[in-house]
């Protein structure tokens, strides 16, 4: 450690998986780091659909910024959001007004909805990107059933019982065999006016198949395995429109109180902040060393960047890829206090694609081997279980799912956020509908 290293003051914004790492390999380096995050803990997105859809806790996939760094001295976290960066002096700015200076800036800041320019969309059919998001989801998933046992019109308790996923990703995929697990498994026996096994339940997707990313022969699996868990899957129509009474596909309008969107995200607003390139997506376009163009002391990783592998694809916004940017970063910095001010290109290295469809339904492309079926759902499993945060947690999502598995029940069934000022319009239209 030298004198260079200790006054080095390294900022990283985002806790993602991509800013944890560079924070955890800039370990011993010496350097002064501070940790910047709209909320408070870190959280393992791989997992929230299963929040939404009641099969776990938010507990259990997400931990505290400030536990993680307790150990760790030189590491200060912050609880704010950046709304600019002034690379001339730089520092950055807060919400708040307060400005902090720094000599090293990682933005990690990750992704957000898109609607295509269609944001007005976004009440009626919520994405999925944070814990507020997926307890959102499992409030109107679970009212919708409810809501359908009271109800006494037959029209309106089949809209309450249609739920409508659009994006055929593994997003939508993994929400879509979920809910009809839900439905069809989970809360057969619990009414008594309806039968949750007659639930409806829609994949939409735009193109011509589920999983774009993976060998059509997987998504042709994905496909099938979804339409024997009693999933619609719906190809090559794109939906037009979203509101409180349902969605609008291919010319034809379906009625439904539960839409999940799941067809695209946009990255954050660092581009706009640093006026750098960006894609239509809103990632800057970096350098070979995801550093910004014309600002060597800033990178840009994760869902902030677009990052081409060598081969000139495009690096995709997955955790693994997040965590090899944190650590090419982190062994960049690590350079330049030694006096290696030299660029270090980043090569990314595929660990492969996953995506669980239902129980015992998985596909995984590794590129030289392609699984499907029972043996990818438990590799699927122990993988994610793997990138889990802590003993505790590992063990927590690891017993909730064995007793999924065994007995067909979910441990999260409860419908939290209640009737509040911030309750969507989209619930509110639904429940005056009931009254009329």
């Amino acid at each position: 450690m030298n004198e260079t290293s200790q006054n080095h003051h390294v900022v990283v914004v985002g806790a993602g998986f991509g800013g944890l790492e560079t924070i955890r390999n800039l370990k011993g380096a010496g350097t002064r780091i501070t940790v910047i995050d709209r909320r408070n803990h870190h959280l393992f997105q791989p997992l929230l659909y299963q929040v939404a859809t009641a099969s776990l806790a938010t507990s259990e996939i997400a931990w505290p910024i400030r536990h993680l760094f307790a150990n760790r001295p030189e590491v200060t976290t912050l609880l704010g959001e950046v709304v600019h960066v002034d690379p001339s002096r730089r520092v950055l700015r807060l919400e708040n007004g307060s400005e902090i200076a720094y000599d090293t800036l990682v933005l990690a800041t990750g992704a957000r909805h898109a609607y295509f320019g269609h944001d007005e969309w976004e009440d009626a059919a919520p994405g999925l990107k944070s814990l507020e998001d997926a307890t959102r989801l499992r409030r109107r998933i679970l009212m919708a059933f409810e809501r359908a046992e009271r109800e006494t019109d037959p029209q309106r308790r089949q809209a309450l019982l249609t739920f409508v996923i659009v994006g055929g990703g593994p997003t939508g995929v993994e929400m879509a065999g979920t809910i009809a697990e839900l439905a069809h498994v989970t809360l057969k026996r619990d009414y008594r006016n309806i039968d949750p096994t007659k639930a409806r339940i829609l994949l939409i997707e735009a193109g011509p198949r589920l999983l774009p990313a993976f060998p059509e022969d997987l998504s042709a699996y994905a496909e099938k395995a979804l339409r024997s868990l009693g999933v619609e899957v719906v190809l090559g129509e794109a939906v037009s429109a979203c509101d409180a009474d349902g969605v609008i596909y291919g010319g034809k309008r379906l009625a439904a109180a539960t839409l999940v969107w799941a067809a695209g995200v946009a990255a954050s607003r660092a581009a706009e902040w640093l006026d750098a390139p960006a894609d239509r997506a809103g990632r800057i376009l970096v350098e070979q060393d995801l550093t910004v163009p014309g600002h060597p002391e800033i990178f840009a990783i994760g869902d902030t960047a677009f990052v081409t592998a060598p081969d000139g694809s495009l690096v995709p916004g997955i955790a693994p890829a997040a965590k090899q940017q944190g650590r090419h970063i982190a062994g960049t910095i690590k350079a330049r206090l030694a006096g290696k001010p030299e660029a270090r290109p980043f090569r990314y290295k595929h660990a492969g694609n996953l995506a669980t469809i239902g129980k015992k339904l998985a596909v995984i492309d590794f590129g030289w081997l392609k699984l499907r079926g029972a043996l990818a759902w438990w590799i699927w499993g122990i993988a994610h279980i793997f990138f889990l945060i802590g003993v505790r947690n590992r063990l927590s999502v690891a017993l909730s799912w064995l007793w999924i598995h065994t007995t067909g029940q979910r441990s999260a069934l409860l419908i939290t956020q209640g009737r509040s000022h911030q309750e969507s319009r989209a619930e509110r239209a639904t429940r005056t509908d009931e009254r009329m």
